[in-house]
C-alpha cells in the first residue's frame, strides 16, 4: 500500500483556492462541484498535536473534484508546477482510465494546472492531455512543456472567484 506524508500536500495551497472558488459558484447558483476525499488509515499520530504523520491510502483516488455545472457532469483533477515542464508522471493510469469512462458517459474531465512560478493556471482539456499520453506510450517525452498547450486556455487568477475555471469549460464545451 502506498504511504502518506507530507509531500501528498504540495497541492494543498491549489486545492484550497479550487475549494474556495466552488463554494463561490454554489452559492451563485452556477456549479456544484465537491472535493473528492480520499480514503486513509492512519498508522501514526503525533500525540501532541494530534496530526496523522504517517498513513496508508485505503484504495486508489480517481480526480480531485467531481460535480456537476449547470447540467453538464464534470471532473478534474488539479496539479501545480513549478517549472515550465509538467512530468506525466504525476497522473496515474487509472485517474486516465478513469477520467476517460467519464467522458464516454458524457461528462467532462479536465485538469486544472497552477503554473506558480508564473501565477497562471491552465485548464488542460482531457483530448490535448490524451495526446500527450499517447506520445509518451509511443516511447517519446515524458512531459510536456508550456509552449506545448494551447493558449486560449490559459488563465490568469480571477476577480471574484480565486481559480475561475467556468469560462475555459465554456470554451472547452462550445469546440466539441
Amino acid at each position: 500500500m502506498p504511504t502518506w506524508n507530507s509531500r501528498g500536500l504540495r497541492g494543498s495551497t491549489l486545492e484550497e483556492f479550487i475549494n474556495r472558488t466552488n463554494e463561490k459558484y454554489q452559492q451563485g447558483h452556477l456549479a456544484l462541484v465537491q472535493k473528492v476525499p480520499t480514503p486513509i488509515t492512519p498508522i501514526t499520530i503525533d500525540k501532541k498535536t494530534r496530526h496523522i504523520t504517517l498513513a496508508y491510502f485505503e484504495q486508489k483516488s480517481t480526480v480531485d473534484y467531481i460535480g456537476v455545472v449547470q447540467g453538464v457532469p464534470v471532473c478534474f483533477d488539479a496539479k501545480e508546477c513549478k517549472t515550465d515542464t509538467f512530468p506525466l508522471q504525476n497522473i496515474h493510469a487509472h485517474q486516465v482510465e478513469f477520467m476517460k469512462e467519464f467522458e464516454a458517459q458524457q461528462g467532462i474531465a479536465f485538469f486544472l494546472l497552477y503554473f506558480s512560478t508564473r501565477d497562471i493556471f491552465y485548464y488542460l482539456r482531457f483530448e490535448k492531455f490524451m495526446e500527450f499520453y499517447h506520445r509518451m506510450n509511443d516511447g517519446g517525452r515524458k512531459s510536456f512543456r508550456l509552449e506545448e498547450l494551447e493558449e486560449p486556455y490559459f488563465f490568469p487568477p480571477g476577480k471574484g472567484v480565486l481559480v475561475p475555471y467556468l469560462d475555459k469549460l465554456a470554451q472547452d464545451l462550445e469546440g466539441r
